[in-house]
């Protein structure tokens, strides 16, 4: 969250800013990962909107999340709809037109290439 986070505290004043928390990619009762047990992260699939919300407070609370976090509902509408799933950076201009989509993470999350569409945006909207 290092750099995201930094982008975050340079545009937040002009750039609206969300986490989304999605569903879990590496759930205790699915596909469990060797650095979800190093750091002692055990959390199991959410099946309702009330556990999800515990997830995602979780989560924020072990990765220090300063952004404001919401919750896509157990139906997945948020994720489906943006093909989020694991992990991506978005930009959406007013309107509603997304003007930058990341490539899937973690490995294709670029936030200077994110950072650059930010700019991009706002000289655009002046």
């Amino acid at each position: 969250m290092g750099a995201i986070h930094e982008i975050w505290e340079q545009y937040r004043d002009r750039v609206g800013f969300l986490v989304v928390y999605i569903r879990e990619a590496h759930p205790e009762d699915g596909w469990v990962v060797t650095p979800n047990r190093t750091e002692d992260i055990r959390i199991i699939d959410p099946k309702n909107d009330e556990e999800r919300h515990e997830a995602a407070s979780q989560c924020a609370l072990h990765t220090q999340i300063r952004i404001p976090v919401v919750v896509d509902p157990v139906e997945d509408k948020i994720a489906s709809a943006y093909g989020a799933l694991p992990t991506r950076l978005y930009l959406v201009a007013r309107g509603g037109r997304v003007s930058y989509q990341a490539e899937r993470g973690p490995f294709g999350l670029k936030p200077p290439e994110w950072q650059e569409a930010i700019e991009t945006e706002l000289k655009r909207i002046g």
